[in-house]
């Protein structure tokens, strides 16, 4: 079996395929050379990020393939279902990224409540002439301790956001259309846990509720939040979305940090990627990252490890 890693794998599962028996072509292929590529080397199975179109025209012409990895949760770039009605499997890593993408939630958080993204902004411009007027400037910041933490979408990574947000003592209350109930387990270095049940409710209440929203949700053909939820929220609320630009109303979250609805927000991910709307980028009071939720050096070993375990139950099979 023939296995083209196209945008890339962990080595550790890479040798995990090899110890399979699993021939790996670790190779970037430019995404108009890949039909070519695919059937000239008779391409069994292909790993592919964000970027790699695997669309049902490439599908089509490549009948060699019996299985697309995804090298994350998202699949956006992917024709899933046509894949799968035509026999080809489709796979993805689940629970790998949960713990970077949670942790990245709480860079945003700590961040932006110490205004950690303006003050690095200014301290090089200003630092030496202004310290004491930036010291007064930034001297407004609030403890995440006992404040509420609403969580929009309680899948693994909603519920990984969970154990972190309990840890630091904050309180949480979560929304998902499908998880009703569920128990989060915060483990210690000494082998000690304590578990917590989480019952989910509306949106609507959740968000009321909230001092700060993070976003965890599959792609979506409608805004989940828009200037109506908005207006639901506390005044002063902040916002983390990490998972899809299609989720959060980009132009309604401007306006809203204008009015004052929304003191913070923190993005990952943008509804224009890779060229985020302008008026996003020059905002003071957004902090962003260009998609890197998942890039840690463990995730990406896990996500390596986990794909390469799915390759080989599926096509071994």
């Amino acid at each position: 079996m023939k296995i083209l890693v196209t945008d890339g794998i962990s080595a550790s599962g890479i040798q995990t395929l090899e110890d399979k028996g699993f021939e790996v072509i670790n190779t970037k292929v430019a995404q108009k050379q890949l039909e070519n590529y695919i059937n000239d080397h008779t391409i069994d199975a292909i790993t592919v990020g964000n970027t790699t179109q695997v669309r049902q025209e490439l599908i089509d012409a490549c009948p060699s393939i019996k299985l697309i990895a995804c090298l994350g949760t998202e699949m956006d770039n992917i024709d899933v279902d046509y894949a799968i009605d035509n026999g080809v499997h489709v796979v993805n890593s689940e629970d790998a990224s949960a713990t970077s993408i949670a942790e990245l939630v709480f860079a945003h958080l700590f961040g932006m409540v110490r205004f950690l993204h303006q003050s690095n902004r200014e301290m090089p411009l200003e630092g030496d002439l202004s310290f004491n007027l930036l010291k007064r400037q930034f001297s407004q910041g609030i403890e995440l301790r006992g404040k509420t933490l609403g969580i929009v979408g309680f899948g693994h990574i909603g519920q990984e956001v969970a154990k972190m947000a309990l840890g630091l003592g904050m309180k949480i209350v979560a929304t998902d259309t499908e998880v009703e109930n569920a128990t989060i387990t915060i483990s210690f270095f000494d082998g000690q846990s304590v578990n917590f049940s989480v019952k989910t409710q509306s949106l609507n209440d959740v968000l009321s509720k909230s001092d700060f929203v993070t976003l965890h949700l599959p792609a979506q053909e409608e805004y989940v939040i828009e200037a109506a939820q908005l207006d639901k929220m506390k005044d002063g609320v902040g916002i983390i979305n990490t998972s899809r630009g299609s989720v959060l109303n980009e132009v309604d979250l401007v306006n809203a940090i204008e009015s004052g609805k929304v003191k913070y927000a923190g993005l990952d991910v943008f509804e224009n990627q890779p060229t985020p709307e302008i008026q996003l980028l020059m905002n003071p009071e957004i902090s962003m990252t260009p998609h890197i939720g998942a890039s840690t050096i463990e995730a990406q070993e896990r996500i390596g490890v986990e794909l390469a375990n799915k390759i080989i139950k599926l096509l071994s099979e």
